[in-house]
């Protein structure tokens, strides 16, 4: 199975879950890192996470997966906050924090530049728009990663 497909129905099975726990789903991804795969799954709410709504949401998804064995490798998973300085993955991260300042890491030097930092203004159909030195527009296949920087 495809990652994204097998992704997708990790999130259909554990979305019910974390909407009744009064949770919100940032982000799932399944990863191979130093020989060993990881489930990882991000959660948010108002007010915060704390570790004992990851250990709620990680008990409860855990048990399921035993029951529906999804994932055929082993692996570890692990759930959590998305943290302060969060990761854009999504189309809907990048509009959500339209107006805060974001590092972005490209793929290959643009204008010279590895990374830039700056007030994200725009979220295009392929590109972003960073405001830093001046007005940055970086397509988005040429993003390694963008990642809010400062508090929420």
């Amino acid at each position: 199975m495809k990652i994204d497909a097998l992704v997708n129905e990790i999130y259909e099975m554990v979305n019910p879950i974390a909407e009744e726990l009064n949770y919100d789903i940032y982000h799932i991804e399944y990863v191979k890192e130093n020989g060993e795969f990881y489930l990882r799954i991000y959660i948010e709410k108002d007010g915060g996470i704390t570790l004992s709504d990851c250990e709620a949401l990680s008990r409860r998804v855990s048990d399921l997966m035993d029951e529906k064995d999804p994932i055929k490798d082993p692996y570890f998973l692990e759930v959590s906050s998305p943290g302060l300085n969060r990761t854009l993955f999504a189309e809907n991260h990048y509009k959500r924090f339209i107006g805060r300042e974001v590092m972005v890491r490209f793929t290959k030097s643009i204008d010279g530049k590895k990374n830039v930092k700056g007030i994200l203004k725009e979220v295009n159909d392929d590109s972003i728009v960073v405001e830093a030195e001046n007005l940055m527009n970086i397509p988005k296949n040429k993003i390694k990663s963008a990642n809010i920087e400062g508090e929420i």
